[in-house]
Parts: structure tokens; C-alpha cells; sequence
């Protein structure tokens, strides 16, 4: 038994062809993530302070669809969601429909650790925030030039986009066009078992470009985008509806549970019956075991484990 840690930036269609501008950013990030994660666990810092803290991180980077990166709703608005849980006591937090909160993961904790309720949403999402007294900005914060042709070009094709997924837009339905790299970011999440076995999971996202406006996703839903207990702990991207309807986190736990499978193979069964192009996930169990599945061209996706392993990756080592 050890630490170990998990991250990911986002599940998808990314192309080999991805210009190394768009993508040397997006892993200098996880590598940093990483390396914070494994300094803090070392000091024995809790697993959910530790997730909290990556997916802060992760939230501050305009490279990924969270916080300061999140895509845009049809109506050209920020509408970003988050949830945290801890698996000692399987407590959890979880908020949509925010549109200043600079950090949504930490409301979504303050949920947790300060309200009666699992779930906050919108206005009264909002209202919580003010009163807590957590950092928010102007709604222009948080839209970029970049998510703002997205939703032209997503507009345009009449077409809703999963992350770094891009279509041609002179021909909607024809396949992905790779020379188009606009809309090549992703969710966010992290797991981490710390040292003395305890496990925590958190996810956060923009959600998807052009969606409907109040449109909810996997993240902030426990069991789909976000799940831990005493044996494990996972966090997902991709297609939220196809999560949701799989409850993806809360299915690995389960084939671990009632199947008796080690951790790897039990993601990478509950992927494998998830429609293909649509998931991705990073799971750690209370052994200190790592697995980055995914069902998509690639994942951004790091870890590392106290005994000394790490990677740092978005295709299939064998590809």
C-alpha cells in the first residue's frame, strides 16, 4: 500500500496532427499538477485536499474545459459544474450553473463540508458562493476568444461538441477534420489514495460547446462524473449523457465489489460497454493501484505512485 495520484484533462478525438503549441501547454500543466500532487501527498496531506488542489490547478489553465477554459452554452454564456467526494465517509459535494465562481471545485467542497445538501445549482449555487465568501469574477472572466469561435464554428454546423472533438463545418456530417484544432480541450478530474488509505475523487468541467443552456452533465453527478468509498476512486470525461446513462464512476466500484475484478480490469470492462468514442476515465484503488481507460482516440492523463512510477500521456503507448 502507498499513495498515488491520477489526473486527466479531457477524453476525446485528439489527432495525432495536434500542433505541438496546443499541445506542450496542456502537458507541462499535468506534469506540474503531478508534481504537486506527489510533493503534498509525501507530506501527508489528505487525498481530498490533495484532488482539491489539482483540479484548482486545472481550473486556472485556459487550456482545459474548466474554469477559466470552459466552453460556451448556446446562448454564449459560462455555465460550469463540479463535484467532490470523499471516500472514508463517501460525503460529497456538487454544483452547475455557475457562471463567476472562479473555482468551482472548492464551492462544491464548501457543499460538502458546509451544507446539509450533496447538490447546489445555478442561483441558489451562486447565492452559497457569495456567502462563503469564495473568489468570483465577472462572467467575461471566463470566455475566451478561442471558446468564442468555437460557438461560431459549433453554430455554424448546428452541432453540439464533446471535448476535443472538431468537426468540419463545411461538411457537418462528414468525419472529424484534424486541421481544425479550435475546440481541443477537455474536462478535468483527479483520484488519489494517500497514505494512510484514505481515497477522494473531483471532477470539473465547462461541459460541451453549444450545449442548451441548463443543460447538466456527468461531472457534478456522483456515480457518473465522480465516485469514491473505502475501495476506490474515480473521476470521468467525455459524453456526459453516455456516462450518465452507464453511471460510469459508480459501475467500476461496483464490478470491483460484486465481480471481485482488480481495479484495472474493471474499468477497462465498464469502458468497454460504454458506446466507443464517448469515455474516458483515471481510477486509484485503496492498494495504491493506478488505470487511465479510455474508449476515445486519446485522453490527456498523468499519474504517479509513491514507489516511484509516473506517466504522462495522451494516445495508446502502443500506437
Amino acid at each position: 500500500m502507498g499513495w498515488a495520484i491520477a489526473l486527466h484533462g479531457g477524453a476525446g478525438d485528439i489527432p495525432r496532427t495536434l500542433p505541438p503549441e496546443r499541445r506542450e501547454p496542456r502537458l507541462a500543466t499535468l506534469r506540474r499538477c503531478l508534481d504537486l500532487a506527489a510533493a503534498a501527498l509525501r507530506a501527508g496531506r489528505s487525498a481530498l485536499d490533495v484532488v482539491e488542489l489539482v483540479v484548482r490547478e486545472l481550473e486556472d489553465c485556459p487550456h482545459f474545459n474548466a474554469g477559466k477554459g470552459s466552453v460556451l452554452t448556446s446562448d454564449g454564456t459560462v455555465e460550469m459544474e463540479a463535484s467532490v467526494m470523499d471516500g472514508t465517509d463517501m460525503r460529497c459535494g456538487a454544483v452547475s450553473g455557475l457562471s463567476t465562481v472562479v473555482n468551482p471545485v472548492s464551492l462544491a467542497r464548501l457543499v460538502m463540508d458546509k451544507t446539509p445538501h450533496i447538490y447546489l445549482a445555478f442561483d441558489g449555487a451562486e447565492a452559497f458562493a457569495r456567502d462563503q465568501g469564495v473568489e468570483t469574477r465577472d462572467q467575461s472572466h471566463f470566455i475566451t476568444e478561442e471558446n468564442i469561435e468555437r460557438l461560431k464554428n459549433a453554430k455554424e454546423a448546428n452541432r453540439v461538441q464533446i471535448d476535443y472533438t472538431q468537426y468540419n463545418y463545411t461538411h457537418p456530417i462528414s468525419a472529424p477534420n484534424d486541421d481544425d484544432d479550435n475546440s481541443r480541450i477537455g474536462t478535468v478530474g483527479c483520484v488519489a489514495v494517500d497514505a494512510l488509505g484514505s481515497l477522494a475523487s473531483a471532477t470539473s468541467t465547462g461541459g460541451l460547446v453549444n450545449k442548451m443552456s441548463g443543460r447538466i452533465g456527468d461531472t457534478p453527478v456522483i456515480g457518473a462524473g465522480t465516485y469514491a468509498n473505502a475501495l476506490c476512486a474515480v473521476s470521468t470525461t467525455g459524453k456526459g449523457e453516455d456516462i450518465i446513462r452507464h453511471t460510469v464512476a459508480r459501475d467500476v466500484v461496483a464490478v470491483m465489489e460484486h465481480r471481485g475484478l482488480p481495479l484495472e480490469e474493471a474499468a477497462a470492462r465498464v469502458v468497454a460497454g460504454v458506446p466507443r468514442g464517448s469515455v474516458g476515465l483515471v481510477a486509484v484503488s485503496a492498494a495504491g493501484q493506478v488505470t487511465m481507460a479510455y474508449n476515445t482516440t486519446g485522453m490527456f492523463r498523468a499519474c504517479a505512485t509513491e514507489d516511484g512510477y509516473s506517466e504522462v500521456a495522451i494516445w495508446p503507448a502502443s500506437s
